[in-house]
Formats: structure tokens, C-alpha cells, sequence
């Protein structure tokens, strides 16, 4: 119950922020519109010259970019407003505060701010994920399945991005390494099937792309085997267990400013 009232307390803290800037969330809005009919008309253009992508259906292509558009929109709120500032509490000194609360610094580094700006994407990505999900009959049970396996690829990527975050007690300057990161992620917008071998390999084994759009969207369409929720349930547990772990190594060896 204590760390659900400091949720709320942060959280609605950052919201009352933000909301002194509210023509921002209209602009947001507006971006994120642009964005996402951005993103159809070049699914569109593909689609003028080929029959699939990957051996994926337009409507199909279509709900694997609505659930990328949905992660997108959880980093641009949850992720980037804290994990990316990892970095700046060690350069000034202050994650020693941070340490000394009597709260988890773990949850305290993941949930202290909110932003709204990513929640436009996360609503018009679940738009176009039902719009496109009705166009290929799904049904209830994939709904359920296909919620049950964004969650595991939320918990996936906050895990992996914690574990960058992490390394900044190390090296001060790891913008590059969330940058690279990020712009992997991106190949999350087209089927992984799409993309040659050694690109699937890579975004299966090395940085589990896969896994944050693909999985999810397959069983939204009625492709997912329970096996691959099995496997992605087990990723995201291995993941979220390594990033606690390897956030109390690296803070053991945390130099504090104060000593």
C-alpha cells in the first residue's frame, strides 16, 4: 500500500506539472496524429508493389504497427522521463538522496515521473489495433492474448532499458547506448518476418524485438501459439529478475559523492 500511495503521489505530482503547459497535449495530439498517418501511408506504399510483408496481410501489417506505436507511447511516458535520467543523478551527485530514501531505489529511478505526451500514441495505437483487428475477424480470446503479451513486451523493454540505465554508474554518458537502442526498436513497426535472416536473428536473440510487436500482434491476428507466450513470459521474468540483479551490483560499486 506505500508504494501505491507514492505512485499516486508522484505521478499526480507530474501530471499537475505538465498540465501548466496544456497546449502542449493539444500539439502532442496533433503530432501524434501526423505521426501515425505518417506510418500507414508508408505501410501503404509497400503495399502498392507487394501482395504481404513477411507473409503478413495489410490489415495484419496494420495491428503489429498500432501495438509498435502502443510501446512507443509507454517509453515516451514511462521510460524516457525517468530511466534516461539514471545518468544525471550520478553526474550530480544526487542518486545519493535517491539511496538513502527508505524506498526501493529501483522503483523510486522507474516510476518518479510521468509523462503525458506519450499517452496520444498509446490511445491512437490501440485505435488502430482494434480498427485492424476487427478488419481480420479477431476474436475475444486473441484480445485477451494479445494484451497478455504487450504487457510481457512492456515488461521486456523496461527490463532491457533499466539494465542500460544501470550502467551509467559506470559511464556517465550512455545517451548513445539508449539512442542505438531506440532506433533498434524501430525495426518493431514492420513484421520481424519481413526483414532477412540475419536481421530476424538479431532482433529475436540479441535485442528481442520481436518480441515487443511481432508476438503480440500475432496473436491479436490469430497467429500466437501458447508456446510463444510461454517463451515470452519467461523472457520477461529472466529480464525484470537481471535488471534487479544487476542494478544492486552496480550499486554496490556506486561511488558517493558525499564520500
Amino acid at each position: 500500500m506505500k508504494y501505491i500511495k507514492l505512485l499516486y503521489l508522484f505521478w499526480k505530482t507530474s501530471l499537475n506539472v505538465e498540465m501548466e503547459y496544456r497546449l502542449n497535449f493539444f500539439l502532442s495530439v496533433i503530432n501524434s496524429l501526423i505521426n501515425v498517418s505518417g506510418s500507414i501511408f508508408g505501410l501503404f506504399l509497400f503495399y502498392r508493389v507487394v501482395n504481404n510483408l513477411g507473409g503478413w496481410s495489410f490489415e495484419e501489417a496494420l495491428v503489429v504497427m498500432g501495438v509498435f506505436i502502443i510501446v512507443e507511447g509507454f517509453s515516451q511516458s514511462f521510460l524516457n522521463p525517468n530511466l534516461n535520467y539514471i545518468a544525471n543523478y550520478v553526474w550530480m551527485g544526487t542518486l545519493d538522496f535517491v539511496l538513502l530514501k527508505p524506498v526501493d531505489s529501483q522503483f523510486l529511478l522507474s516510476t518518479r515521473n510521468l509523462s503525458m505526451w506519450g499517452f496520444p500514441n498509446m490511445i491512437m495505437g490501440f485505435i488502430l489495433v482494434v480498427y485492424a483487428g476487427i478488419k481480420t475477424g479477431v476474436s475475444m480470446m486473441d484480445i485477451v492474448w494479445g494484451v497478455i503479451t504487450i504487457m510481457l513486451s512492456l515488461i521486456i523493454l523496461y527490463s532491457i532499458w533499466f539494465v542500460l540505465g544501470s550502467l551509467s554508474i559506470w559511464f556517465v554518458k550512455i545517451y548513445n547506448i539508449t539512442f542505438v537502442l531506440r532506433q533498434l526498436i524501430e525495426a518493431g513497426r514492420y513484421p520481424i518476418t519481413a526483414y532477412p535472416e540475419i536481421y530476424r536473428f538479431i532482433f529475436t536473440f540479441v535485442v528481442p524485438v520481436m518480441f515487443l510487436t511481432t508476438v503480440p500482434a500475432s496473436f491479436i491476428t490469430g497467429r500466437g501459439k501458447p508456446l510463444i507466450t510461454l517463451i515470452s513470459a519467461i523472457a520477461a521474468i529472466l529480464l525484470f529478475i537481471f535488471s534487479r540483479a544487476f542494478w544492486n551490483f552496480a550499486r554496490r560499486h556506486y561511488s558517493s559523492a558525499s564520500s
